[in-house]
């Protein structure tokens, strides 16, 4: 009799073991359990840690509950300015609600990949060629709102999107290439241009003092001589400008005109000739004579 109790137990014990073997599961802590139980969704969702189903009638399904960084491949489309470009991007997207997760949708994940590269192309398509360089913040919004409409009703809720590459034809860069050069160009030569501007006005203006105050030219001669001086210039050529011969023309008395001095022969010549003409006149009224080296001759 015992020992049928105790076969009994140890029975009992061993069915007990293999119910709770198969009744038990676990749940992480980023995973939510969806149970079914002949079929239907039973309510409640399983929460992390350590839970027991219904053998042979209950069915767990563990849906991850973490972001998912899923990549968008690269679409090709032509934008509203005709212009054929290629674009990929990432969307980061979590389940919110399970029990939608499993039910309203056979593969949420390959869901939410196909409305996104649908979406995508839809924006390529409505955007300019500049929308999709440079504003892309608005552009990853509208994208945003493009895929998570649909996505509430499968109780997955999109967190963002981003547009990481838009790809240009070769020839399309070339263009644009030659267009900021062009551009730059022009930049430039309008900042010399008004820089001639602004250069020529100040000359204008030290033109107008030089000319009331002619010291100052002379000033600033010096001054450039000295600067030029100071690059070690094996040879200075210095101009004689007019204005000085104006200001020593000025600086001059009135009535004087300055004459160039002549030569030293030209003055001998000259006083010979007065000497020659003194003696060849002689004496008022009375004849020229003529004094050789014994004395003077008579007629």
């Amino acid at each position: 009799m015992v020992e049928a109790l105790v076969a009994a137990a140890v029975a009992a014990g061993s069915a007990g073991l293999v119910y709770v073997l198969a009744a038990a599961r676990v749940v992480k802590q980023y995973e939510r359990g969806v149970v079914f139980r002949l079929g239907k969704l039973r309510d409640g969702v399983r929460g992390p840690g350590f839970t027991l189903i219904l053998p042979f009638a209950d069915r767990l399904h563990k849906v991850n509950m973490q972001i998912v960084t899923m990549p968008v491949p690269a679409q090709d489309g032509i934008t509203r300015d005709n212009v054929t470009v290629r674009v990929d991007a990432v969307i980061y997207f979590k389940v919110v609600d399970p029990a939608d997760a499993v039910i309203q949708v056979e593969d949420y994940r390959f869901a939410v990949s196909q409305m996104a590269q649908t979406s995508l192309r839809s924006i390529i398509g409505k955007s300019d060629l500049d929308d999709l360089l440079s504003n892309r913040e608005k552009l990853n919004q509208g994208l945003e709102l493009m895929i998570d409409s649909p996505a509430m009703g499968w109780g997955v809720q999109i967190d963002r999107v981003e547009i990481k590459d838009v790809s240009l034809p070769e020839t399309m860069k070339r263009s644009m290439a030659r267009q900021a050069e062009a551009d730059r160009e022009r930049r430039a030569r309008v900042i010399n241009a008004d820089a001639e501007l602004q250069a020529s006005k100040k000359l204008a203006e030290a033109a107008g003092v030089m000319s009331q105050q002619p010291a100052a030219l002379q000033l600033r001669l010096l001054q450039t001589v000295v600067a030029v001086a100071a690059e070690k210039n094996s040879t200075l050529v210095l101009p004689f400008p007019v204005e000085l011969l104006r200001f020593l023309e000025r600086a001059a008395p009135q009535g004087v005109q300055p004459t160039a001095p002549e030569p030293p022969a030209a003055q001998a010549h000259s006083s010979l000739e007065f000497e020659v003409e003194e003696q060849v006149e002689g004496p008022a009224g009375e004849p020229p004579s003529i004094e050789g080296p014994e004395g003077p001759e008579g007629p």
